[in-house]
């Protein structure tokens, strides 16, 4: 299975998230922002960093990149799509998700370890969870609240769509604690957190996140 791993100007977890697709058991093909097809892979990651150095809006220019024309026309076709951090901005640029991510609460950039609880394990990306398993995989964001409306934050809640939530005290406002959602066909997620940080103890506080790069593959043989 061919995992694609986009590359934007600004971008900084490419690299970690290849290494991730690697560990998890597929190959990683890197795709360029300039890029005109999707290279025959199989679901593609949009990584974390400051893609255009988040002028404008965080992921606003990226969504306007040549590769993400194809991206977009990929996943509303059902191909698995995984946005971390500011990939997960990108998608809410997008529309491929609802909602935004706005200036944390406290206006301060967060870097730690943080216990998140897999609330749903029917998507693409989350298969490989238990439900409710709470796992630690790093955050590091300076505009990583999710926020949306009523309307909005009620459909998420009722259709069963919010696949992360933070545990404990709330680490940048977010409505309802929410780390990551999904679409209602499931193989589109965003997730502010880095489970591509946290693939080994080596290098990470725990091997919590590989569970999703494996969970992309067990959706691809089905």
């Amino acid at each position: 299975m061919k995992v694609g791993v986009v590359t934007f100007p600004g971008t900084l977890d490419d690299r970690d998230a290849a290494r991730a697709v690697t560990t998890g058991g597929a190959t990683a093909i890197s795709l360029w922002h300039k890029d005109a097809d999707l290279k025959g892979v199989d679901a593609v990651i949009l990584p974390g960093g400051f893609s255009y150095g988040d002028y404008l809006r965080c992921g606003a220019i990226s969504r306007f990149a040549p590769v993400m024309e194809k991206i977009i026309d990929a996943a509303k076709g059902g191909m698995p799509l995984l946005g971390i951090c500011n990939g997960f901005q990108v998608l809410c640029e997008t529309h491929l998700l609802p909602g935004a991510l706005t200036r944390n609460s406290e206006l301060h950039f967060l870097c730690t370890d943080q216990k998140i609880s897999i609330e749903n394990t029917t998507t693409a990306w989350t298969s490989s969870f238990t439900q409710g398993q709470e796992i630690v995989i790093p955050l590091k964001n300076g505009e990583g609240a999710f926020m949306c409306d009523d309307e909005t934050l009620a459909v998420l809640e009722g259709e069963g769509r919010i696949v992360a939530r933070y545990v404990g005290e709330n680490p940048n406002g977010s409505r309802n604690l929410i780390a990551g959602i999904t679409n209602e066909r499931g193989n589109i997620v965003g997730l502010m957190p880095h489970p591509e940080h946290a693939i080994n103890t080596l290098t990470g506080p725990t091997a919590d996140g590989l569970g999703f790069f494996t969970s992309v593959l067990n959706a691809m043989v089905k």
